[in-house]
Formats: C-alpha cells, sequence, structure tokens
C-alpha cells in the first residue's frame, strides 16, 4: 500500500503543515505545483527533502485558484485547462530534477479532483495535460471519468482512498461544507486505513459499505488538525498488520 500526503501548500511567509514530518512518513508527495498553492522555494525545498527521503514525487495539479485554495470549481475551457495542467506538472519537475529525482505520477487537488470524478471534459482535459507532458500514472478516484479516460489514454491508473475525509453511499467524497466531511479522531482514522488494507473496505457516512478492493494508494492529508499524529499512528498500525508500505 502506498501512503500519500499532500505536501508543499505554503506560499510565501505564509505555512501549512508539516512537510518535513510527514515525509519521514508517507511514501509519496504530492507537490502543489503554484496554482492553489507552492512557490518556487517551497516546491524546491520539498523535493529537496522528498528525494532524501526516497519519497515518490507527484504533481498536484489545480484550477488556477490561489485565493480560494484551488477548492472552488471554474468552467474553464478544455484546452486551456490542459495547458495549464502541464504547465504545471513542467514547473514541479524543474525542482525535481535540481534535487535528482522526477516527477513520477500526477494527482488533482481540490475542486479539480472533485470536478474530474463526473465532468467528463475536463476529466479529458487533465488526461490531456497528463499525455502532453508524457506517459505517466495518474491517481485519482476509483470510478471516476477521470481515471475511465486517463485508462482509455493508456496511462497507468491508481485508485486512492482517503483515510481522514467522509464518503458517501455512491463512494464520493462528503464536501467539505457538510458533516461528516472530515475524519479528525487519531482512531477512527488508524481504523479506516487498517480495514481498508485488510478487508478492502470504507464505511460511509451512513454505514454503507464501499467496495475498495481497487485502492493502491492512501491519502493523509497534511492540513487536518493533528496531521502528523494521525499519520504515524496510521503508518505504524499498518505494519503492525503486516501491510507493506511502499510507492506505487
Amino acid at each position: 500500500m502506498d501512503l500519500n500526503s499532500d505536501l508543499g501548500e505554503g506560499f510565501g511567509v505564509w505555512k501549512l503543515g508539516d512537510d518535513a514530518a510527514l515525509l519521514g512518513v508517507v511514501t509519496s508527495a504530492n507537490v502543489a505545483c503554484g496554482f492553489h498553492a507552492g512557490d518556487p522555494r517551497t516546491m524546491r525545498s520539498v523535493c529537496e527533502l522528498a528525494a532524501s527521503h526516497g519519497v515518490a514525487i507527484g504533481a498536484q495539479v489545480s484550477y488556477r485558484d490561489l485565493a480560494g485554495f484551488g477548492r472552488r470549481f471554474i468552467d474553464v475551457e478544455p484546452v486551456e485547462l490542459a495547458d495549464d495542467v502541464l504547465y504545471q506538472i513542467g514547473a514541479l519537475s524543474a525542482f525535481a530534477s535540481a534535487a535528482g529525482a522526477r516527477v513520477a505520477y500526477v494527482k488533482p487537488h481540490g475542486a479539480l479532483y472533485n470536478a474530474v470524478v463526473h465532468h467528463a471534459e475536463q476529466a479529458a482535459a487533465v488526461v490531456a495535460g497528463v499525455k502532453a507532458w508524457g506517459d505517466i500514472p495518474v491517481l485519482g478516484l476509483p470510478g471516476s471519468e477521470f481515471l475511465a479516460a486517463a485508462s482509455e489514454a493508456g496511462l497507468r491508473t491508481v485508485g486512492e482512498a482517503f483515510a481522514d475525509r467522509g464518503y458517501t453511499p455512491s463512494g464520493t467524497l462528503v464536501s467539505r461544507r457538510e458533516p461528516g466531511a472530515l475524519l479528525t479522531d487519531t482512531a477512527a482514522v488508524v481504523d479506516r486505513a487498517v480495514r481498508l488494507a485488510s478487508d478492502r473496505q470504507i464505511l460511509a457516512v451512513d454505514g454503507t459499505v464501499i467496495d475498495a478492493s481497487s485502492v493502491e494508494s492512501l491519502c493523509l492529508h497534511g492540513d487536518t488538525p493533528g496531521a502528523v499524529q494521525h499519520a504515524q499512528a496510521v503508518r505504524a498500525a499498518l505494519e503492525e498488520a503486516g501491510v507493506t508500505l511502499a510507492a506505487f
């Protein structure tokens, strides 16, 4: 099982999360590429730290929305969205290369992540941007339009689940505007992770059991309260359960 986290989400003097601590826990780092967060110094620093820890570097691409942290849907033209994705991968790739590493995969962020679950046109645009860069894996929600379009385009698709987010009965994420969107109790986060890895199941907010057999990567958000403690506890519990942790 891969453990991934959203990192490099500061900007200038504004800091968010403990990147250094989380890079000692996760196996893959979704690095902000400047559109929702992440200035050049932050991007380079996180790439250097990830490389030193042997953590895979992924481009976390977003709508061009610094003010909204990429959490607002933007009805951008597909050609423009594809170019925005390509631009972000290229920017991060420069810093990964400077650190002696490479961009190993792409994951959409925030509103874009949620949009391409059902928005076929934007899903295809994100895939087009990735393909313009090269044939690298993409990380996303199982059953999404995004992973379907990526598979059709010949990209490797990696199904992802969230240790600290609420799920609807249909297998999508509960909106952050609604109750139950976040799991903040460490025990609940650990239970979610172990059940996923052992039984390949996730419990929705209403108790519905969701099949997670296609999940290869588990996301541990870096900006939630107690994020480092959650991540450390999850890793320890998975290792105790005999789960091999490695980048996909």
